[in-house]
């Protein structure tokens, strides 16, 4: 096994200095240099990782590595204690630990995966000995952690999804594209059992596997209404295999016919149309049984949706009651009536505080109504008198206005009475006569204009 094909290499896999530290063995105290010893540590650590990973497999030995990681013929020499650092710190544990600690059942499944060893030598050979064994099998945590992901969405993206119970070979199937490897499968199958998402079991020495469903948070044992289901779902897809198998030889006896009877061979050619209908009445019948079978697993599978929103109504009845606990009609009515009161005093006191605003609006409200009659009272030198005519008076004899329509043309006498007091209507009284006398003197000056009467 080359590390070219298996695994991409580090940046620093061609650096000859470097890789001479790196492969060199660790120094038997840490303390000595503890800067050197951590680096090489977690280089190799990491490199371990990441080779694993590129192949898609969760375990690894010593063995395999000295062969993955050879560099130049040389093989790293520190990789037994970098083993042994991983499984102090929890990032690896021995497969027979790993396997034992989720349950036992799986070792005695026979597939000749697991180095199933007594626990006892197993501690006393990893506590009493410096050295790893070249063979010993290790689970790299981190990794078999994501390949039980990998595996669970998988199996909830697949056609499977719909069944909670899958034989081994329909896993292996379904996981092809996820574990490299039946090993690996087995060890991502006890994570996830570990992790309570499926439990396995055996029947009449068929292993089976039962996911978790959706929703769930773990996974139910399997019970006898799941072997059921399992055995139904087994029968038909046995009876859609027998029915497909059926149809190709009514097909081919069909076909065997036509080839007969093209020959001349006429009576040969009635036997095959013979068989061909007894092949195609065992084939109806299969297909009668397979769809007794559907209509069984469809009732089942409605079943269950009732079962489901039966205890979801179960639940939300339980809520309900807990929620009602302390709550009566006779409690809801008297604080109803706890809260008219309050609103009818909060009421009374708000009335009582609008009264004395409201006292000091009027007062207010009755002064500026004073104000705005006083402003009336006031005239108005302008506006209070008529317009002035801007239009020219024309004599008769010109071209212009008749005496009819100069009349029309002045404007209307006001009638509304002008409130003047009499000290107003005597001072303008003052005025006019002032105006009038300076008028007088202007006319005596200029010349006298007779005008004559309109014809």
């Amino acid at each position: 096994m080359s590390a070219s094909t298996e695994m991409s290499l580090p940046p620093d896999w061609d650096d000859d200095e470097r890789m001479n530290f790196m492969f060199s063995d660790f120094k038997e105290n840490r303390e000595v240099n503890t800067t050197d010893w951590d680096s090489k540590m977690d280089f190799w650590t990491a490199v371990i990782v990441k080779a694993c990973r590129d192949r898609g497999t969760v375990c690894v030995s010593l063995q395999e590595l000295n062969k993955t990681l050879r560099r130049k013929e040389k093989s790293p020499l520190g990789l037994g204690t970098v083993l042994q650092s991983m499984a102090r710190c929890g990032k690896i544990q021995r497969e027979s630990e790993f396997a034992a600690n989720v349950d036992c059942g799986w070792l005695s499944w026979g597939v000749g995966l697991l180095l199933v060893k007594p626990l006892k030598w197993t501690f006393s050979t990893f506590l009493g000995s410096s050295r790893v064994p070249l063979e010993e099998s290790f689970v790299i945590i981190e990794l078999v952690k994501e390949k039980a992901a990998e595996l669970l969405r998988a199996y909830r993206s697949s056609e499977f999804a719909s069944s909670s119970i899958l034989s081994f070979p329909e896993l292996c199937t379904l996981s092809a594209d996820v574990c490299a490897d039946e090993s690996t499968l087995c060890m991502a199958l006890l994570q996830l059992q570990r992790d309570k998402q499926v439990t396995v079991s055996l029947h009449e020495g068929e292993k089976i596997v039962k996911f978790c469903l959706p929703g769930q948070d773990r996974v139910s044992p399997v019970s006898e209404v799941d072997i059921g289901i399992y055995q139904l779902q087994r029968s038909e897809k046995l009876l859609g295999e027998r029915v497909e198998k059926l149809g190709f030889e009514a097909d081919k006896c069909k076909e065997e016919a036509r080839m007969l009877l093209r020959e001349g061979k006429k009576s040969q050619a009635l036997r095959c149309l013979r068989g061909r209908k007894r092949v195609e009445k065992r084939a109806d019948n299969l297909f009668a049984q397979l769809e007794s079978i559907r209509g069984i697993l469809d009732r089942i599978a409605q079943s269950q949706t009732d079962k489901m929103v039966m205890q979801a109504y179960q639940a939300g009845v339980s809520a309900l009651r807990l929620s009602l606990k302390d709550v009566t009609v006779e409690r809801a009515e008297n604080l109803v009536d706890q809260i008219q009161e309050l609103c009818d005093a909060q009421d009374e006191v708000n009335q009582t505080i609008s009264s004395v605003s409201s006292a000091d609006e009027d007062v207010d409200e009755l002064e500026q109504e004073l104000k705005s009659l006083l402003d009336e009272s006031k005239p108005d030198s302008v506006s209070d008198f008529p317009d002035v005519p801007t239009n020219k008076l024309r004599p008769s004899g010109e071209a212009g206005l008749s005496g009819t329509d100069l009349l029309s043309s002045l404007p209307a006498v006001p009638y509304s009475t002008m409130n003047i007091t009499d000290e107003q209507l005597e001072e303008e009284l003052n005025r006019l006569t002032l105006t009038d006398s300076g008028f007088d003197q202007k006319k005596t000056t200029s010349p006298t204009r007779r005008l004559e009467p309109a014809q």
